[in-house]
């Protein structure tokens, strides 16, 4: 089991998971072009595949196990015969040779290597994305109106919108109280991939460090299919790569996770500790956008300690959204937790 890394204690070398971050130099811009050579969608299905197959152990499916393999997981003639697809079909989508596989085909490859929702819909979304232009127009990230007055009515709850790349986009004093000051950061900063391996103050924040952070990988490894070629991706990746050998190494294992709900246990510095749930709500306007709610099971402890830390908050204007194209500034400064990276 992973255990929480320090500032001290993150490696900032080159990784040892993909050959091509091994062989690279300590260098975020470098680190960038590499990570968007690597995420080439004709590249990544394959990639993706291949991950998931060396999951599946041949017991798992029904065949025979004849001993030591020289890879792990089922070999690619034991997953051509359980889809029914022939072997040169389905080399042919590994290694992105022109072959563009049919909804069938993917679906039978999908359900062969037992994979979840999240990961049937990562498949087809990574084999759309391959027959798509590499370059596309950016819009600047700007908070669904629907979501920035949703949050407004957020009073004793914390409550943030994310957007692409997991960047936090808009909080309320709830979420500053219990998260950190997202105020605080530089705009770059505001990420919560960046935030759970780099900072100090948020990764202390978790007591489930290794589990959160894993989700989080996953989280971001299932948004990346929305464009796999964003430079700033490509950056927030590298950079993470290259300073933490546990990012480093969840990212190439290729897990993906929707964010949909969950439980997540909090260490507070100022109310102790919460067991919170979350729930994520999509707008149908916004599909690269995510509310994210967080509340307590009536009568625990966790109950009584977040309604402690609202009454801790003084009162504001509520919440402001906050991106890389706005200059409003955040709520006002939360009791008892501030970010490492802050001033």
């Amino acid at each position: 089991m992973a255990s929480r890394p320090r500032s001290s204690q993150i490696p900032v070398q080159a990784g040892h998971a993909d050959p091509g971050l091994r062989r690279t130099t300590q260098n975020s811009s470098t680190a960038a072009k590499l990570v968007l050579v690597l995420m080439d969608p004709r590249r990544e299905l394959g990639e993706f595949l291949r991950a998931r197959r060396a999951h599946v152990k041949p017991e798992d499916v029904g065949l025979p196990d004849y001993g030591r393999r020289r890879v792990p997981g089922l070999r690619r003639e034991e997953l051509s015969m359980l889809a029914g697809v022939s072997v040169e079909h389905s080399t042919r989508i590994e290694q992105g040779r022109g072959v563009r596989a049919s909804a069938q085909v993917l679906d039978a490859v999908a359900t062969a290597l037992g994979l979840s929702e999240a990961e049937r819909a990562h498949v087809h979304e990574l084999a759309e994305s391959r027959g798509e232009a590499r370059r596309r127009g950016r819009r600047p990230q700007r908070v669904a109106p629907g979501l920035a007055a949703l949050l407004q009515q957020f009073h004793e709850l914390p409550a943030f919108v994310l957007g692409r790349r997991m960047d936090v986009l808009a909080w309320n004093p709830m979420a500053a109280a219990l998260l950190g000051e997202f105020g605080a950061l530089e705009p770059r900063r505001r990420n919560m991939a960046w935030l759970v391996f780099l900072d100090e103050s948020t990764i202390a924040l978790y007591p489930e460090w290794e589990r959160v952070a894993r989700e989080t990988v996953a989280f971001l490894r299932r948004d990346s299919v929305r464009d796999l070629d964003d430079p700033q991706l490509a950056e927030l990746v590298g950079e993470l790569s290259l300073k933490s050998e546990h990012f480093r190494r969840w990212w190439n294992s290729r897990e993906v996770k929707d964010k949909a709900s969950g439980t997540k246990r909090f260490t507070h510095p100022v109310v102790g500790e919460l067991e919170l749930h979350y729930q994520t709500l999509h707008p149908a306007t916004h599909e690269d956008q995510a509310l994210v709610i967080y509340t307590a099971t009536p009568g625990m402890a966790s109950h009584n300690a977040l309604k402690l830390l609202a009454s801790l908050i003084a009162p504001t204007d509520g919440a402001s959204p906050v991106g890389s194209d706005s200059t409003q500034s955040a709520s006002e400064p939360a009791p008892g937790r501030t970010s490492a990276s802050g001033t």
